[in-house]
């Protein structure tokens, strides 16, 4: 790695750094017990999940918006979980020397922290769905915006993961969103 890239990813980190501890300094007591149980309530994507489940007792474009959310959100995770962490292996931040207070913490996964899983998929899913289902898009997005954000709130990942996340995110909802419109049935191709 040439000096002036590892100085701007030493500069990187540091930045990064230094958002996740003025978010570990600020005090927010009315808010620490409600991100917590938003940033628990992910895991596993149960949220969209079930969003997803609600999607799919409506008609054929809920339905397909439900599909195509699923998907996305399958793929997102897959690729955060299975090739990201894998190949970067960023440690998880240290929330004792942040003094990220007991309140906020959710349990410490033993993965590693780049990119944030939690954040992919709930950006993937919110960014398919919306596509499909406009009316879904904003409040998807914020539902989104406020699971990554709990995520550095409760200590786990760094905002550097948070925003890798839902770039990664908002990849796979355009892969699963382009694959999917070339397999409808009806759908004309327009490749060769």
């Amino acid at each position: 790695m040439s000096e002036p890239t590892a100085a701007v990813l030493r500069d990187l980190r540091a930045v990064d750094g230094a958002l996740y501890a003025a978010v570990a300094a600020t005090p927010t007591p009315a808010l620490d017990r409600t991100l917590r149980r938003l940033s628990r309530a992910a895991d596993h994507s149960k949220i969209s999940l079930a969003i997803a489940a609600l999607l799919a007792l409506g008609g054929r474009r809920r339905r397909r918006a439900a599909a195509v959310g699923a998907g996305s959100l399958v793929l997102a995770s897959a690729s955060a979980n299975l090739l990201g962490k894998r190949l970067v292996r960023r440690p998880r931040p240290d929330r004792e020397a942040a003094r990220v207070t007991v309140d906020r913490r959710v349990p410490m996964p033993a993965s590693a922290a780049f990119p944030s899983g939690h954040t992919a998929s709930a950006v993937a899913f919110a960014t398919a769905v919306g596509t499909v289902l406009p009316p879904a898009a904003v409040p998807l997005a914020a539902l989104a915006g406020a699971i990554g954000y709990a995520r550095i709130h409760t200590g786990v990942h760094y905002p550097g993961d948070v925003a890798a996340g839902a770039v990664l995110g908002v990849a796979s909802a355009a892969v699963t969103l382009a694959v999917t419109a070339r397999t409808r049935p009806g759908c004309v191709s327009r490749t060769p």
